[in-house]
């Protein structure tokens, strides 16, 4: 192997057939190629990968392709196509004759070619050249980030404008989202916090298409995504995840220690009337079952959600079945919110709007109830030694967080002021005090290494 194969440059073999259209689409990658850090390779044996650009107009055309695809395969080994070659029979032309390849795509692909080299030989990173860093710009902490893994959701719950906006789901491949993962992990993230308007729909909208990662085949879809992202070594923790039966599946990654045991499920409502009224999945019997069998599973599982009350035709005793499954689930960490007339949303169009008094006066009855569940929850935990990671150093005192906690939205653990640590590390602690939201702890065996 040559002195150029062993450097950290990834050099690309390319080859181009057919008419001034496609050469202008080989100049295009070619430039894409180069801006993205990429070497050009004149040899099968320096290039790490190899497009071939083909052409597909005449039969002595798709011979000279296929040959030439042929070559790339026999001298190289990996081969991209591309072409008008590849749009023939959606490329099935190409895969029978050869299935080795690893991607094939249509004319004027730019985005699908570049997509395709990032799964088989991701974009290389100069950082004596590039401006930005190889996980981005973030504006989180350095200790943990936001992975959006889809755009746009395929419900259309009558409260809600985001499909409107931001259109129906639309998944990340899988390797983008593992590359980004692993570059954040790389720059010395400890958290990811896994993000979606609907977390749990992952990959439905491409058929759980199956992407490369590694040089392994994974499934688009949430079950392999939470095992790949359980192999970083760091905290992984799953927000916005609809109640799916399937959701099921990620609970024992949860016991086994690959994902944080946290789910963020926005179950809104309890009444089946008002859940209907919401287009909302599920209801509350199926729901306490759930619950419980995650608890069976996994007991050290965090759940938080989300309510609406005052939604419109809620009755009283439509309100006083949400607070008796409130107090029967007894949810770890909950957030409520008054219905709210967003311009857009059909549930403006319901009959029977419930008046503001009403809805704050629920309101109040609700957070009154689950603040003294969460008090009686983190007041059992008083005692219990437990790995935190730390967010912040104040004047007094270490501002941490438990797996339990997600930053910004849940609570916190306040440590006894210890020395020799910074944001970012984890310790191990024992349970002092509690309160409504909040746990109070010491800090045990500084000395020893840490394990999260």
């Amino acid at each position: 192997m040559s002195s150029l194969k062993q450097t950290s440059q990834k050099k690309i073999g390319f080859i181009s057939l057919g008419c001034p259209k496609a050469l202008v689409d080989s100049e295009q990658i070619l430039t894409q190629l180069r801006a993205e850090g990429y070497e050009i390779s004149s040899s099968y044996e320096d290039a790490d990968l190899v497009v071939v650009n083909t052409c597909g107009f005449i039969d002595s055309a798709v011979k000279e392709s296929l040959d030439a695809i042929g070559e790339a395969l026999a001298e190289n080994g990996k081969v991209i196509v591309t072409g008008c070659l590849g749009a023939k029979e959606d490329g099935d032309v190409v895969k029978r004759a050869h299935p080795q390849v690893l991607a094939v795509t249509g004319p004027h692909a730019l985005p699908e070619v570049m997509s395709a080299i990032h799964v088989h030989l991701p974009q290389p990173h100069d950082p004596f050249t590039s401006l930005v860093p190889p996980q981005g710009i973030r504006l989180t902490p350095k200790h943990y980030a936001y992975v959006k893994i889809s755009e746009g959701c395929n419900h259309r719950c009558t409260f809600c404008i985001i499909p409107s906006m931001r259109g129906d789901l639309v998944s990340r491949p899988i390797h983008q989202v593992m590359q980004e993962a692993e570059h954040l992990v790389n720059a010395g993230v400890k958290e990811l916090l896994i993000i979606s308007q609907d977390t749990s729909a992952y990959g439905v909208d491409v058929k759980y298409r199956t992407g490369f990662w590694q040089g392994r085949p994974i499934k688009t879809r949430l079950t392999e995504l939470a095992q790949a992202l359980g192999t970083l070594g760091v905290w992984v923790r799953m927000h916005y995840v609809y109640p799916y039966p399937h959701v099921d599946k990620v609970i024992p990654l949860m016991a086994e220690g690959k994902i944080l045991p946290y789910l963020d499920v926005p179950f809104q409502h309890a009444n089946p009337r008002i859940l209907k009224a919401m287009k909302r999945p599920a209801n509350a019997e199926n729901n306490l079952a759930r619950i419980q069998q995650w608890r069976q599973i996994c007991p050290d599982i965090t759940i938080r959600s989300t309510f609406i009350v005052g939604f419109p035709g809620e009755t009283e005793t439509e309100f006083e079945e949400l607070l008796a499954f409130l107090q029967e689930a007894q949810l770890d960490r909950v957030g409520c919110f008054t219905y709210s007339p967003v311009e857009g949303a059909t549930a403006n169009q319901l009959a029977d709007p419930v008046p503001e008094a009403i809805k704050e006066e629920r309101h109040a009855r609700f957070m009154q109830l689950q603040e003294e569940i969460s008090r009686q929850r983190l007041a059992a935990k008083v005692g219990q030694k437990m790995m935190v990671m730390i967010d912040e150093l104040a004047e007094d005192q270490v501002i941490a967080r438990s797996s339990a906690d997600a930053p910004e939205i849940d609570g916190l653990v306040y440590v006894e002021k210890t020395d020799h640590v910074q944001p970012g590390d984890f310790i191990e602690v024992e349970i002092t005090d509690s309160d409504t939201h909040d746990l109070y702890a010491v800090a045990l065996n500084l000395d020893a290494p840490a394990d999260h």
